[in-house]
C-alpha cells in the first residue's frame, strides 16, 4: 500500500506500523492476508496517492492500475510493489489493535529496499517527500522542493 506516514516500532526484529480505517477495502484486504507492502513515493506521484485515496478498491477492478501505478509482485511476500517508489517494505502482519475509529497495524519487515535517495538518511535534495497534512486538505511537500 502507498503511504503517506508510518512509524518504526521496533529495530529488532524490525518492525513497523500504520494507521488504517477498519471499514475500508484495503485494511480489510491486509487483514485478510495477513502481509502487506508500504511504498514510499515522492511528489511525483502526489496525483496517483490522491486518486488512490478518493476511490475505494471494491469499486475497480484494480486500484493501483486506476490510478496510473505499475507495480510487481514483492520479493519475499505476495504483495505488490510499486514501481518507482523509493523506498519500499514488505511485512508480515504482527498484530492490530483498534485506537477509536482507526486500526493499528503492525508488521514485521521481511524484505526492505530504498533508492539511492537513502543512504543511511533521507538526502531531501534527491528526494521530495509527500507529506499528509489531513484527509481534508490533502497532500502537500517541503517548501522550496
Amino acid at each position: 500500500m502507498p503511504v503517506v506516514s508510518y512509524t518504526s516500532v521496533s529495530d529488532s526484529p524490525p518492525m513497523v506500523a500504520v494507521s488504517s480505517v477498519p471499514s475500508h477495502y484495503t485494511c480489510r484486504l491486509v487483514l485478510d492476508a495477513g502481509c502487506f507492502s508500504l511504498c514510499i513515493l515522492d511528489r511525483d506521484h502526489a496525483g496517483a496517492v490522491a486518486r488512490l485515496a478518493s476511490v475505494s478498491g471494491a469499486k475497480v477492478e484494480d486500484k493501483l492500475a486506476d490510478a496510473g501505478l505499475e507495480y510487481s509482485r514483492g520479493k519475499k511476500l505476495k504483495v505488490p510493489v510499486i514501481r518507482g517508489s523509493v523506498a519500499e517494505l514488505e511485512c508480515s502482519l504482527v498484530t492490530k489493535r483498534r485506537f477509536g475509529d482507526h486500526l493499528l497495524i503492525v508488521g514485521e519487515v521481511r524484505a526492505a529496499r530504498a533508492t539511492e535517495a537513502f543512504d543511511g538518511f533521507w538526502d531531501f535534495a534527491r528526494y521530495r517527500p509527500l507529506l499528509y497534512t489531513g484527509w481534508r486538505e490533502g497532500l502537500t511537500t517541503l517548501p522550496g522542493a
